[in-house]
């Protein structure tokens, strides 16, 4: 791992809560589950996941049409370090990130996300689309 671009990479705020999510919820979080706890497009999600994932802190694995994005803190020492470090300090500073993904994560089927709901669209109800 190469940790100049790494921390070139949690150098933007977007990257560093996504991270954050991933180190938090400690879950596989689809693109469509990120866009609402972030309440940022879902281009911009996909375009900061790409970095993430060139970067080597990201991993996606598909299941049928949907990919689910995982932290990679299994790579190295350093990397579990750099997580727990994540874990520790960010806990608190992006909690209302962490509340909609867990409020977003609530509206899964069989542990799978079910495409649909939109917090973004309406803060507290989930919303069809």
């Amino acid at each position: 791992m190469d940790f100049l671009r790494v921390f070139k990479a949690l150098g933007d705020e977007t990257r560093l809560r996504l991270v954050n999510l991933f180190a938090q919820s400690r879950e596989r979080i689809c693109v469509c589950e990120l866009t609402d706890a972030l309440l940022v497009p879902q281009y911009q999600v996909s375009r900061h996941l790409t970095v993430l994932k060139n970067v080597g802190l990201v991993g996606s694995e598909r299941e049928g049409t949907w990919i689910y994005y995982r932290l990679l803190e299994d790579t190295t020492e350093c990397s579990k370090d750099l997580i727990k470090v994540i874990r520790k300090h960010f806990k608190g500073k992006y909690k209302d990130d962490i509340e909609r993904l867990n409020q977003r994560l609530a509206k899964r089927e069989g542990g799978k996300c079910v495409i649909g709901f939109a917090l973004s669209e309406n803060s507290n109800e989930g919303k069809q689309k």
